[in-house]
């Protein structure tokens, strides 16, 4: 399948692709080419379809505030104790 853009570089998709893969898309682009990767509606639910039910009962909130906490954890790790010296003390 092939596609065009108008003269406003607008790309358009039949309405079977649209069915199937969505209206919103993420843009990747490579030296050779450009991939469209569709975006869910609900990103959430999808995450949650691909990895199971570890994340039942967790809320987007609760999810948010452990990544937060992590990458603060991996932060501080990757800083070393020599490298600490007063963010330890701000806390």
């Amino acid at each position: 399948m092939s596609v065009e853009t108008d003269s406003n570089g607008r790309l358009y998709l039949s309405s079977e692709l649209r069915k199937k893969y969505g209206e919103r898309f993420h843009v990747v682009e490579y030296q050779d080419r450009l991939e469209l990767i569709p975006i869910d509606e609900n990103p959430l639910a999808a995450v949650r379809d691909e990895i199971g039910d570890s994340l039942d009962g967790e809320s987007v909130a609760e999810l948010r505030e452990d990544a937060l906490e992590n990458a603060k954890r991996e932060a501080k790790s990757d800083l070393g104790p020599e490298n600490r010296g007063s963010e330890d003390t701000a806390e």
